[in-house]
């Protein structure tokens, strides 16, 4: 067959040969049969809410992250918004949250009535920085939110430590860290609660807007389950004012049949990092991701550093090659939080990672090839290409 050709960055490429940011398609196309039977059966039982299917995920989803329980919801965003809630944050209380990640964090902080505190991240694995939060901390701090920004685990140790000696409890953003783990411990189950997405392009994602909420406490368990459907535990008796945010029976059968997979996707994902790093090894100015100590991480971006990612980025897709910027403003420069009077300097370290991150392809099924045709094009740019 004749290959079609398209314009991309006015160089002529073949779309058999164009390498994407994320492929969704490949991801699904071993799982079509089984999905498109799931949404037949669906049609026929009606379920559509709170499907026996929601628990079945739920039951699987805790086990996976070795901890008891699991609460389905609608978002990841929902179940920041619903962890901070269950643990009695609200109006005046303060929670401390990294400059450097995607900005449901802080709005899930907003969204109670409480004041997100931003704090830096360290210049290794991009978690927050325990002794930055240690500093941020007064006598309104309720919580902190370490994010496992990129798929590594944040040091948990570190910061479980410096919460438990300030008696504020911590809440996991392992949005971007399905099956990670550090020293031991999977991403979600060191704090009060651990909070997932479910988001298409994520490690384990739904086929639309999906989150969880894992935890050990019964009773924050009972809390979440009435706050995500407006605030009742049993049908029209309303003890809490809640919201609608319930995980969909269509989105938990898609997890139900991806859970299973994740393991063996998340290996390619290392693979595929384990490629970049070593092809990538000391080309122009990059600074390629380091891996912490006891640190496995999910590999949900493959980040480096450059000076000037936007032309790296656009050098790239003139090859018919896909790259990410995540996330190019720290969010206490966004502004949405321009009221909280931060300047330009106050986190250096979350500045600096902001200007000169650059994402490259990276999923299941990417092959050695694919990453050789990107470290190709990256040497050419870093030859003056």
């Amino acid at each position: 067959m004749v290959s079609t050709l398209r314009h991309v960055g006015g160089r002529a490429a073949t779309a058999a040969t164009d390498i994407p940011f994320l492929d969704l398609g490949r991801v699904h196309a071993g799982l079509k049969v089984e999905l498109l039977d799931a949404f037949a059966g669906l049609i026929d039982s009606g379920e559509f809410t709170n499907g026996p299917e929601v628990a079945r995920f739920e039951d699987e989803f805790a086990r996976y992250c070795g901890l008891e329980h699991c609460v389905g919801v609608a978002s990841g965003l929902d179940g920041l918004r619903l962890a901070l809630l269950g643990l009695g944050v609200g109006a005046g209380d303060e929670v401390i949250v990294p400059a450097l990640t995607f900005a449901a964090t802080a709005e899930a902080v907003s969204q109670v009535g409480a004041t997100p505190v931003f704090a830096d991240v360290r210049d290794d694995d991009y978690g927050l920085d325990s002794r930055a939060a240690a500093a941020a901390i007064t006598t309104r701090t309720r919580a902190i939110i370490p994010v496992h920004l990129y798929g590594q685990v944040a040091d948990m140790r570190s910061l479980e430590d410096e919460a438990a000696g300030h008696g504020v409890a911590l809440v996991e953003d392992a949005c971007q860290a399905h099956g990670a783990r550090r020293a031991g411990r999977g991403a979600g189950a060191t704090g009060a609660a651990g909070v997932f997405s479910f988001y298409p392009g994520k490690n384990l994602g739904a086929m639309g807007d999906a989150g969880a909420v894992v935890t050990d406490d019964t009773e924050l368990v009972a809390t979440l389950r009435a706050l995500r459907e407006h605030g009742q535990r049993r049908k029209y008796e309303h003890e809490l004012e809640g919201y609608t945010a319930r995980l969909d029976t269509l989105q938990a059968k898609v997890l139900l049949l991806k859970l299973d997979h994740l393991d063996a996707w998340n290996g390619e994902r290392a693979a595929a990092a384990a490629w970049y790093s070593t092809a990538l090894a000391e080309v122009g100015d990059l600074q390629l991701p380091t891996v912490a100590a006891e640190s496995e991480p999910a590999w949900h971006l493959y980040v480096v550093r450059t000076a000037d990612p936007e032309r790296l980025s656009h050098f790239l897709r003139e090859r018919g090659i896909g790259s990410g910027r995540h996330y190019p403003q720290p969010l206490h420069l966004a502004p949405a939080y321009e009221r909280l009077g931060y300047k330009a300097g106050a986190f250096p370290v979350s500045e600096a990672v902001a200007a000169q991150a650059l994402s490259l392809p990276i999923f299941p099924g990417i092959t050695q090839d694919e990453i050789a045709r990107v470290a190709d094009a990256i040497r050419e740019y870093s030859d003056g290409g």
